[in-house]
């Protein structure tokens, strides 16, 4: 079974999308193919690779409640092309949005399933999270928590000879525990998405968020996109180059 995984960030790196597709990835077994979806230029490579598709899985953004531009450009000629080719495999979304609610994917999913009945595809469900820059920030900071935990591992065996620090795993081990607490019902959900994958089978519209109270999420949002308004959008993605 051949499931094709398409990123539709206009990103190029450190995007949520990316994020979300690859734990998507963990749960589905067999072949597994991945593509990225940001200009025309991809288009034609990526309907090529679903002559013999049996899962597609398009990962995306929501954009202005709905779906991007560039995603529904390729939509129009992906129901061409399944048309013409007579082609009947089940489609699957994981969309995720900067708000709190998952809920708020819900226009997406419609767009998604409306293609599919005028494409002739089976539509397989997906999952709309909410939070989902804050969840990719975490992916972030798990990788800040590994390169800590090395350092203070380096310092110890040349200070003391201990290679193995306990403050330093303990507080990995509860930064860890934390951040995958934050993913808890992003993974429980993709896991489900997973297994109806790989049975080729509906999975159904879920919803989830990060695990979080509202009021803490509205205030560490607020913070987090104030900073990126005073670095005009560059945070993580190249934030000391010049802007135009």
């Amino acid at each position: 079974m051949k499931t094709v995984l398409i990123n539709c960030s206009p990103k190029k790196r450190f995007c949520a999308s990316a994020y979300f597709l690859f734990l998507q990835r963990l749960f589905v077994c067999e072949e597994k193919v991945n593509e990225k979806l940001r200009t025309p230029a991809d288009c034609a490579r990526i309907l090529e690779q679903l002559r013999d598709a049996q899962a597609v899985v398009f990962g995306l953004p929501l954009y202005v409640d709905g779906v991007p531009s560039h995603v529904l450009r390729f939509l129009e000629e992906m129901e061409v092309f399944c048309r013409e080719n007579g082609l009947k495999f089940r489609v699957y979304c994981v969309a995720n949005n900067g708000f709190i609610e998952g809920k708020q994917n819900e226009p997406l999913m419609q767009v998604f399933e409306n293609f599919c009945v005028r494409a002739g595809l089976a539509w397989g469900g997906g999952v709309g999270i909410g939070g989902g820059v804050m969840l990719n920030v975490t992916r972030i900071l798990f990788f800040v928590e590994i390169a800590l935990l090395a350092l203070n591992t380096v310092l110890s065996a040349v200070s003391t000879g201990n290679f193995f620090p306990k403050e330093a795993w303990l507080s990995f081990a509860e930064s860890t525990a934390l951040l995958l607490y934050f993913n808890l019902g992003v993974l429980f959900y993709l896991f489900g998405m997973g297994r109806a994958i790989g049975k080729g089978t509906a999975f159904g519209k879920k919803y989830t968020r990060i695990l979080i109270p509202s009021f803490v999420f509205i205030l560490f949002a607020d913070i987090f996109f104030t900073i990126i308004s005073l670095l005009q959008g560059g945070i993580f993605r190249g934030w000391l180059a010049k802007k135009e």
